[in-house]
């Protein structure tokens, strides 16, 4: 055991090592790139306006001062046409211009510290869940008779929908390459969009398949032992959507930003095409084993119950192991990928209308005093990440929070989940108003109503589910 924790600990102190190293060449080519925008915008806007929006810095200072010697020979109107950069293909504003630098360096590296710790508390939770007692050799039996069956299942429909996403992305290939019609980075995020989603249910069936046994012989020794287990393997799931949906962000708005230089508007656009990728495999993972559970679970009752007379849920019956089969590549797997498709997109939505939003100069016209165009748009567009980054630390203390005394009751086990989830709630809803304060200026306060809204909407759909199906 000591000998396995040293290892554990090397092996993540290499991980921190490597992070360390990319946080600092990705903020000085962030840092660069934000003297080159900020030079941009010094000769598209005039030297006033710049200086009132956000000189704050050496090196902004440095930039601007580089930007008053103009030739004597130069007309102010030869200067003008010289020096402007030509209008994107929208007409509008470059969303780029502007003072960034390491502010934008450390809104992107919150979201990436945000998805290690999920994936690395996800990891943690596996591990911890294959160490418990997998139960009598009948339990493992079984369980391996659903395993096998929900691996055998999902190597199929990953087959298919590996067709699906050739022919699709040779197609977005085709129009980027090709016909010119759209990035040349949308195939490919196309791609990472879908293996991501797909990965996240896969994990989840996964640990599902392998904490079902151990869960039964948990609740063999207390409510509370099987409550861990459960709970916990069932964390991995949750913390593996929002850590590689945290991942797939970064990642991509690391390659597209600060190696390929594309303005914020456009990376919006293209992060929103992975997206589609991830609607697409949630699309088939959640269809294809929903009709797999709902089809073994009518034949189980038809079949083993009314013609045969045995009872439900009875192994002997083929069909139950394959409804169960169904409810792992169905309610766990598609599930997962179902969830990782909304959480993306969600983010990515609410990102790309803020960056639309504050690209527009009429409305930064009447706010002049909060520091320049791009501020606003990195300020919108990592608003949403740092509160999904947040909430993951917070849901990781809220999961610990979740214990039941030895002997509890039903009751027991449901006020322990409503512990953890209600202070869960209440700490990122607080975070949610700290952080549109910080980032978008207490002026904008109006905007964490919206996070309080969907907290309290999500907070009393539970409520009201555990109501009506509860028998206390």
């Amino acid at each position: 055991m000591l000998k396995r924790n040293k290892v554990l600990s090397y092996r993540n102190l290499v991980v921190f090592l490597l992070l360390g190293a990319l946080a600092l060449f990705v903020g000085q080519k962030a840092d660069t790139l934000g003297a080159k925008d900020f030079s941009s915008s010094v000769a598209k806007y005039g030297q006033s306006d710049v200086q009132e929006n956000g000189a704050t810095t050496e090196d902004d200072k440095q930039a601007l001062n580089n930007t008053e010697t103009v030739g004597p020979e130069t007309s102010e109107g030869e200067n003008s046409k010289e020096d402007s950069p030509p209008p994107n293909e929208s007409g509008s504003a470059d969303s780029s211009d502007g003072p960034s630098g390491y502010k934008e360096f450390f809104f992107w590296f919150l979201g990436l510290l945000g998805s290690a710790a999920a994936l690395t508390q996800a990891y943690l939770f596996f591990k911890k869940m294959l160490e418990a007692d997998q139960g009598t050799t009948r339990m493992q039996e079984i369980a391996g008779y659903v395993r096998d069956g929900a691996s055998a299942y999902l190597k199929q429909q990953n087959f298919v929908i590996m067709i699906f996403f050739l022919i699709v992305g040779a197609l977005l290939a085709w129009a980027a390459f090709g016909m010119n019609v759209q990035k040349p980075y949308v195939p490919f995020a196309f791609l990472t969009g879908g293996l991501f989603s797909g990965l996240a249910g896969f994990f989840g069936m996964k640990t599902a398949t392998l904490a079902s046994n151990r869960t039964a012989a948990g609740a063999q020794q207390s409510l509370n032992a099987g409550l861990q287990v459960a709970f916990r393997s069932g964390a991995v799931m949750g913390l593996t959507v929002v850590g590689l949906a945290l991942f797939d962000m970064t990642m991509w708005y690391a390659i597209l930003r600060f190696f390929m230089g594309v303005p914020i508007d456009e990376v919006t656009v293209i992060m929103l095409c992975s997206g589609m990728g991830a609607s697409s495999q949630a699309l088939f993972a959640r269809v294809g084993g929903g009709i797999f559970t709902k089809a073994a679970d009518v034949g189980a009752d038809l079949v083993g119950k009314v013609e045969q007379g045995i009872p439900e849920d009875d192994p002997r019956n083929p069909a139950t192991i394959a409804d169960n089969v169904g409810d792992n590549v169905g309610d766990v797997a598609g599930m997962g990928a179902d969830l990782y498709e909304s959480y993306y997109v969600s983010i990515l939505a609410t990102a790309a209308l803020g960056v639309a939003a504050f690209s527009n100069p009429d409305l930064m016209a009447n706010y002049s005093d909060l520091g320049g165009s791009l501020n606003m748009v990195l300020a919108s567009m990592f608003l949403p990440v740092s509160v999904a980054a947040c909430g993951v630390f917070l849901s990781i203390g809220g999961i610990y929070l979740v214990r039941a005394e030895e002997g509890a009751t039903q009751k027991g086990l449901l006020k322990a989940l409503a512990r953890g989830i209600d202070i869960s709630t209440l700490c990122v809803l607080i975070a949610g108003f700290l952080l549109v304060g910080l980032y978008m200026s207490w002026s904008f306060i109006g905007i964490s109503g919206s996070i309080a809204v969907g907290l309290a909407a999500g907070w009393l759909i539970g409520k009201w589910t555990e109501y009506v199906t509860s028998d206390e």
